[in-house]
């Protein structure tokens, strides 16, 4: 052993072994002085980083249907509802134990599936007509049929779906994604997100860092010509001002937080400065869709009403994991819209047709283009509906809607190495409860951080003197995903 050191660092006992190993731990110390006193470059937070595993997705493109979208009108077909329409749930399904979001059980006793079903593809997967277009790709398709959260609200839910917890103050998806894997590219944000016309339900907490660093918080994009805003320097600004401008202003919040080493907010902040400078050059090309044909605006329903608003998104969501950002949510619905407490028929025909065209439009375009292979598409809400139907004094059944259902419900994953023409799990007879195969938010989590690469339980980050990581103390990998 002796001699090995001897050969290598020139030493010829353990004296002289410990001596040179002190140095080095004191180096070690001094680069860390020297860093917090500005003397040395810091770590770059967007560093791109290893993977765990190797990845099979590069990106996410999460489709968020905030509300609720009803599981068993749309991917989990149950005949026994039709058979027993109007009956109460029987006693075996414990309906004492349920505690809906609007106190207690109400309404006519089980609801029949609102719109016929029928198997698509090669793998005969079970989809309702009111996704006709997300249907033709049902091979693609893996739906998971046994997800359960813990929530029985929208803001609760929307907040567990995002982040692991009903609770507001984890960090988000997006946020854990960016802060394991680092940015593929330095010119656009690397976790974006967008709403349609109205804001997401509990707002910047769906999106948020919580107690990781302020760096990693997703970065909210607007509708219309401008979602950035103030991103265009004033008429008349050149690009040597701009950037004695970003100089002199990183100077003076170094200055202001050298005593605050500890505030994640402020080194946030300078960053999205410089972050900003550069997109000026690659964020207005990201969101220009001039240069895109007719035909791929027509295949995201671009082109009609209904599809318009959900269609931008998407395709610009294309556009952006096509140019480096590894995580894009997409909200169709913001405020709750799947929300179907009443007239589920009217609600669920004009939510579908919004969603169905473009993520299918998503799906084909990704296709074609090689992409969807390494970009994993999610699709799904906080939580499903109740297989009972809820309704108020004089309504006619064709008014019932139905209540949340957190205990069962859908949602699908696509490209991004899934295995695609597969259901995964069940839910019991009447679509109230997950049976076979029972799989939480947190199982859904740690599975997407796997396609990317990333090894939930060793994505940790100390808060409080705790190693906390994305799916707390649960998460369970659903290997039939990619297998």
């Amino acid at each position: 052993m002796l001699n090995k050191l001897k050969h290598h660092w020139g030493v010829s006992n353990r004296r002289q072994f410990f001596e040179r190993a002190g140095s080095g731990l004191a180096a070690v110390a001094l680069s860390a002085m020297l860093q917090e006193d500005g003397y040395a470059a810091p770590v770059d937070p967007l560093a791109p980083k290893p993977p765990h595993v190797p990845p099979r997705a590069k990106s996410v493109i999460w489709c968020f249907m905030e509300g609720g979208p009803s599981h068993v009108d749309l991917f989990d077909y149950k005949p026994e509802l039709d058979k027993h329409a109007g009956e109460p749930i029987p006693a075996s399904f414990h309906p004492e134990t349920l505690l809906t979001a609007q106190g207690s059980l109400q309404g006519t006793g089980l609801f029949p599936t609102r719109r016929p079903f029928k198997q698509h593809g090669q793998s005969g997967l079970w989809i309702s007509d009111w996704l006709p277009n997300i249907a033709e790709h049902a091979d693609d398709l893996a739906v998971i049929r046994s997800c359960q959260g813990d929530s029985i609200n929208h803001v609760g839910g929307v907040c567990q779906m995002n982040t692991g917890d009903i609770l507001a103050g984890r960090p988000s998806m997006g946020a854990w994604v960016t802060y394991g894997l680092g940015s593929a590219q330095r010119n656009l944000p690397t976790f974006i997100v967008m709403q349609d016309d109205k804001e997401i339900l509990g707002s910047v907490q769906n999106y948020s860092s919580g107690f990781l660093p302020a760096t990693y918080q997703g970065t909210l994009f607007r509708q219309g010509d401008t979602p950035i805003l103030n991103l265009k320097p004033p008429a008349g600004t050149t690009d040597a001002q701009q950037r004695s401008k970003l100089k002199y202003l990183k100077k003076l919040n170094e200055r202001y937080s050298q005593d605050k080493q500890d505030d994640s907010e402020l080194d946030a902040r300078t960053r999205s400065y410089e972050l900003a400078y550069q997109m000026q050059a690659a964020a207005p090309a990201a969101v220009d869709l001039s240069s895109e044909s007719e035909a791929t605006k027509k295949l995201y329903g671009m082109d009609e009403p209904d599809t318009a608003v959900y269609g931008t998104n998407c395709l610009m969501a294309r556009r952006l994991v096509e140019r480096g950002v590894r995580f894009v949510e997409i909200y169709c619905g913001s405020g709750s819209r799947w929300d179907a407490h009443s007239d589920i028929a009217t609600n669920h025909t004009q939510n579908c047709r919004a969603a169905d065209k473009p993520v299918a439009g998503l799906l084909a375009d990704l296709k074609s283009r090689g992409m969807l292979q390494d970009t994993l598409v999610v699709w799904g809400g906080e939580f499903g509906r109740t297989p009972f139907s809820q309704a108020t004094d004089g309504q006619s059944s064709e008014k019932y809607g139905r209540d949340h259902n957190p205990w069962g419900f859908s949602i699908f994953m696509a490209g991004g190495g899934v295995k695609g023409g597969q259901t995964i799990g069940s839910t019991d007879e009447i679509g109230l409860r997950a049976a076979e195969e029972p799989h939480h938010v947190h199982d859904v989590h740690a599975s997407i951080l796997y396609l990317l690469g990333l090894d939930h339980l060793k994505t940790t980050y100390m808060h409080n003197g705790r190693a906390e990581r994305p799916t707390g103390t649960a998460g369970l990998l659903i290997p039939k995903l990619w297998t």
